[in-house]
């Protein structure tokens, strides 16, 4: 397969680091071939505007699905959303790693949401859910936690973590037309024994060499 790994951890040493290590190292040496866009090193800006694109549609007024179509007609995509959106078109599963942060993703892998899935290219036209653009891709979560498992168990305190996924699994994933695959969720990895946490990514490693084999879950609706 063709993997895309979209990264954000501010930094390199962290457990998302060796996650995001442990998946290219494991992946390639099973045979697929994999690119990375590791949004902290890039520098990454999540902020939205005129700087998406090289073209211009109005002037007078910004309006980012408006400058979307246009730039998806006439190729008009900034270098670097360009570059982000070809290694999207180009992979057959897109795995993103990351912190849970506030329940959500953190704000530059948001920001990258925002800015590469783009009206015109990414979805739209009526290519949305079971006709979208990625019909037939695959993508997955692999994330981290602060809190133990207990915690994100139906009835724990912060809630099911299905539940609090399902925004970015239906809404984001599922919208453009990717299959979801089961998230890999590391519990509280900042709590956990070197052994622990040696042992969490061995099992993430083993997940990976099976992953051409999954099928997709059922994620559920709002």
């Amino acid at each position: 397969m063709n993997i895309f790994i979209v990264y954000w951890h501010p930094e390199p040493r962290s457990f998302n680091g060796a996650l995001l290590r442990t998946a290219v190292e494991t992946l390639t040496g099973s045979g697929h071939s994999v690119n990375t866009s590791d949004l902290h090193a890039m520098r990454f800006d999540p902020v939205s505007g005129r700087l998406n694109f090289k073209t211009v549609k109005d002037p007078s007024y910004f309006k980012q699905q408006t400058e979307e179509l246009h730039a998806t007609e006439v190729r008009g995509f900034s270098v670097e959303i360009e570059a982000e959106m070809e290694k999207l078109e180009w992979c057959d599963l897109l795995i993103l790693q990351f912190p849970l942060w506030w329940f959500g993703l953190p704000a530059v892998l948001k920001g990258w949401v925002d800015r590469v899935f783009a009206m015109g290219r990414i979805y739209g036209m009526g290519r949305i859910y079971e006709t979208g653009v990625f019909k037939g891709k695959r993508a997955m979560l692999s994330l981290t936690t602060g809190g133990p498992e207990e915690a994100y168990r139906k009835g724990g305190f912060n809630g099911d973590i299905a539940a609090i996924l399902r925004p970015i699994q239906r809404g984001i994933l599922q919208f453009v037309g990717l299959s979801v695959l089961e998230p890999h969720v590391v519990f509280g990895p900042a709590h956990l024994s070197e052994a622990q946490r040696a042992d969490k990514l061995e099992r993430f490693a083993d997940r990976l060499r099976g992953l051409a084999d999954e099928s997709p879950i059922e994620v559920g609706f709002y």
